[in-house]
């Protein structure tokens, strides 16, 4: 059965393979751009990456404009407007993020701050942004975010405690460059988190009430991809052919939910980020079995679908399958060593009230298959806590 009408539409070009931070520059000359500006943080700065991406660039043509490496995990306003300063007083006509998804964010939000002016907070919101931006690539450190060809950009508005979002496709990256050796040093946990938030992405593009024929199948082969590739990736982290296949299933995810979006899970963690600051990804983790467990009244045979995406066996009884794919994600959360309760993340359970509170004004939750009100996703909360 498919839906009367649906759209979907991907604009960045994704390369992949082993040794391409080092090989990417021949791309560079068709994006227009020539003095390159790196959008990064201290970790990857660190890393000895930034050399490799500085080979490609020269081989490339282009010239070095300059680094800007202050980007914390959950990036905020005022980091892109520094950036966008940085970039301004260097002469950089070209970005290129390397870093996990709130380096890769936060480069959007600055390339649409340098290309249409003004502040970040003008833009934020669905389709304010009308017209084609500078040149964007993105390299991502990390198998989580798929932000390298997703058209949401998030960021901490530290003022209000709050993530706020930029949605427009012309804020997707012109290049994904996909390099599994640059994922080889992420330590197990940040593997883990990371690959459940590709994970989260995929379930709830697949459950979501936007979701469209073309997303379905990026979800379903995204999380086959998961089940089987990310406990291998967590416990042997030089694994390359594992790195390789998360960093390939986290970017279908992010292809998926861009058109299908997301749902309640989401809206829960963009409010613990911005209340608390747990990282998105651990956040994704520890909510993705509840949050599938809430949704099953509304969602059964789709979960029943993901089951058989895991791997299970199908038993031709819906209601059962359903319940062995939440299963399923509980022991995999146990499986590569992630906490499993709020409690173990330090979320104070007396904050949870007004978690719930900001879940339901988040734009993520209007696209569950469920439709929550405060009180349950209340009742969620505690039941995770």
């Amino acid at each position: 059965m498919l839906p009367d009408y649906f759209d979907y539409q991907n604009r960045s070009r994704v390369i992949a393979g082993p040794g391409l931070v080092s090989e990417f520059g021949n791309e560079l000359p068709r994006l227009g751009g020539k003095r390159a500006f790196i959008v990064t943080d201290k970790v990857v700065a660190g890393l000895g990456l930034l050399d490799r991406v500085k080979t490609s660039v020269a081989a490339g043509g282009l010239e070095w404009a300059g680094v800007f490496d202050d980007v914390p995990p959950n990036s905020e306003f005022g980091v892109v407007m520094r950036a966008a300063e940085a970039c301004r007083a260097a002469g950089g006509d070209i970005l290129v993020a390397i870093g996990g998804g709130s380096v890769i964010d936060t480069a959007k939000g600055l390339n649409v701050v340098l290309s249409l002016g003004g502040h970040y907070v003008d833009y934020q919101g669905f389709g304010l942004i009308t017209r084609p931006l500078g040149p964007l690539v993105a390299i991502p450190t990390t198998a989580g975010t798929g932000s390298e060809v997703t058209a949401y950009a998030v960021i901490r508005d530290d003022a209000t405690e709050t993530k706020q979002t930029i949605v427009s496709n012309y804020i997707a990256a012109d290049l994904a460059v996909l390099d599994p050796e640059v994922t080889l040093t992420m330590p197990p946990s940040l593997t883990a988190s990371t690959g459940m938030d590709a994970l989260t992405h995929a379930v709830e593009a697949y459950l979501s009430t936007n979701w469209r024929p073309i997303s379905d199948g990026l979800a379903l082969h995204a999380c086959r991809t998961i089940a089987e590739w990310l406990p291998k990736a967590v416990d042997k982290g030089d694994d390359l052919e594992a790195r390789y296949n998360m960093l390939v299933a986290s970017c279908e995810a992010g292809m998926a939910f861009s058109s299908a979006m997301v749902g309640v899970v989401h809206a829960m963690a963009h409010s613990l980020g911005g209340l608390f600051q747990v990282p998105h990804g651990l956040a994704n983790a520890v909510l993705l079995a509840p949050g599938m467990e809430y949704n099953l009244l509304a969602a059964e045979a789709r979960l029943a679908d993901l089951a058989v995406a895991f791997g299970l066996p199908a038993t031709g009884d819906r209601a059962r399958d359903a319940v062995a794919a939440i299963a399923f994600v509980r022991d995999l959360l146990t499986r590569v060593k992630l906490p499993t309760r709020l409690r173990d993340v330090k979320v104070p359970q007396d904050g949870l009230a007004r978690v719930a509170e900001m879940t339901i004004l988040d734009a993520a939750v209007y696209t569950n298959p469920r439709e929550a009100t405060p009180e349950e996703v209340l009742e969620v909360l505690n039941k995770a806590f």
